[in-house]
């Protein structure tokens, strides 16, 4: 408890903290991205991909809550730091110097606000299901016989909303926006940036956050498009 309260009571501890928690939750995005690009395959897919996480029980739910424990530590802390930064400094500079500084990491606060916004409609949308109570009967038969949740009938219907679409896709353009600035002061805090492979580090960011947004994208676009139908 003593190690747990130096970290949170220190700067140094909090941009340790906030590097760990962004750190899961990367790996978590990246994860889901994988999982949810299953709609593309045959409904199986991704119906049983769904079902396989959702036998997990009890499991699945504590590694929601550890999901969760480190999302409000990682806004908790950026709003902290935020303000802490703010109160070290109370008068701006008469002259703003921001050559090394990228617009990301400078709209870093803000854009973690919206992608925040994204996460709670989100889980509003598909996991409590708040609007389509109708999607707790739909079921699909896998090729074994087995009775399962219809995931692939819910993300269908759910992008062919262009409302929800839209919003969807300018959210995971700001949540890939804010990776690019994360991905690189994560590994400056761990202590694994150095000057030989800063610009590759840099340039990897940049182009996983690019790959990231239009992998997302593509899903939406393709139900709009008629690509990705609901099986009959």
């Amino acid at each position: 408890m003593h190690l747990l309260g130096a970290l949170f009571n220190s700067s140094i501890g909090k941009k340790l903290l906030m590097a760990v928690s962004g750190l899961v939750l990367f790996g978590f995005v990246t994860g889901h991205l994988v999982g949810n690009l299953q709609v593309f395959l045959p409904p199986d897919a991704i119906n049983l991909y769904a079902h396989r996480l959702e036998s997990l029980g009890i499991v699945l739910w504590l590694i929601r809550a550890f999901l969760l424990v480190c999302l409000i530590v990682h806004v908790w802390l950026a709003i902290k730091l935020t303000l802490e930064n703010r109160a070290a400094r109370p008068e701006a500079y008469a002259v703003q110097h921001v050559n090394r500084a990228t617009l990301a990491s400078r709209v870093m606060a803000r854009t973690g606000f919206v992608v925040l916004a994204f996460i709670v409609f989100h889980l509003a949308h598909y996991t409590v299901r708040i609007g389509h109570p109708e999607w707790a009967e739909h079921t699909f038969r896998l090729s074994d016989g087995t009775m399962v949740r219809d995931v692939h009938t819910m993300i269908v219907q759910g992008f062919s909303h262009l409302g929800v679409s839209i919003f969807y896709i300018l959210a995971v353009g700001i949540l890939a926006y804010h990776l690019s600035h994360g991905i690189v002061s994560l590994v400056q805090t761990l202590g694994l940036k150095n000057e030989r492979w800063t610009r590759g580090l840099e340039r990897f960011a940049v182009a996983y956050c690019w790959l990231y947004f239009l992998l997302n994208a593509s899903m939406p676009l393709a139900v709009l498009g008629g690509f990705v139908k609901q099986h009959a």
